[in-house]
């Protein structure tokens, strides 16, 4: 657990050497962190938007709205960094701001959820229409099991589905569908001799990572409980 937090911590501060230039110059031009924020609210609403289009402009095979999707879902996900960097680089640090971010992320979320349920259900993908709610299940319970914790005076930090890796698993796996589509087609199905369905179609590139995030999700969830459990057993005992 302390290497998976040290490498993920070792990724954050590469990933904020990178983006930094890009942060003094939305500090330079006025930029809050709670209109940073906002942006990238906007732009998951717009996610949501691309894939209700494509479930009802969009046919079965056509995985465009899906790729494009995933690209916005990854360019938003990018603003969950900006904000914070933006309030400690310009010293606009603030209560409310932490708890404005924390809302706004779970909204979020849960609108993209919303956009990726809606199309799953209306190209009749029903079982990975399943699969997204339960991912969406997991992804609200990381987060509760945290803060609610946090209100009893323990912090639970670790996992291995945090906010920033169900962007990046969703965005990019989002993404990848709609780019292969164009090679392979969308309607691809692969069938194995003596197997009366097809193993795997284009589509099954997002839906594949939904059903694992799905398990992780809920996993991290329950080891946070437990990672809580025992803090709080160890702090009734002092």
């Amino acid at each position: 657990m302390e290497q998976q937090t040290s490498i993920r911590t070792n990724l954050q501060l590469g990933i904020y050497k990178v983006i930094d230039p890009f942060v003094k110059i939305l500090i330079k031009v006025g930029l809050t962190p709670n209109a940073v924020t906002s942006i990238g609210f906007v732009l998951n609403v717009g996610v949501a938007a691309i894939f209700i289009l494509g479930a009802e402009e969009g046919n079965r095979g056509d995985l465009s709205y899906v790729g494009w999707a995933g690209g916005l879902i990854l360019f938003a996900g990018l603003f969950d960094m900006l904000d914070g960097q933006v309030a400690r680089l310009g010293n606009m640090k603030s209560t409310f701001g932490a708890l404005y971010d924390s809302v706004l992320d779970r909204y979020s979320e849960l609108i993209m959820f919303l956009g990726i349920c809606y199309y799953l259900v209306a190209h009749h993908y029903f079982v990975s229409s399943i699969a997204a709610f339960i991912a969406l299940i997991g992804s609200m319970m990381v987060s509760y099991v945290r803060a609610r914790a946090e209100g009893l005076g323990v912090e639970v930090k670790g996992g291995l589905m945090q906010r920033p890796e169900r962007v990046v698993t969703i965005g990019l796996c989002a993404a990848l569908s709609g780019i292969v589509a164009q090679y392979i087609g969308g309607n691809y199905k692969l069938f194995i001799p003596g197997i009366k369905f097809h193993v795997f179609e284009t589509i099954s590139i997002f839906t594949i990572p939904l059903v694992i995030l799905a398990v992780l999700t809920n996993i991290t969830a329950f080891n946070r409980l437990r990672e809580a459990k025992r803090a709080l057993i160890e702090a009734e005992k002092r």
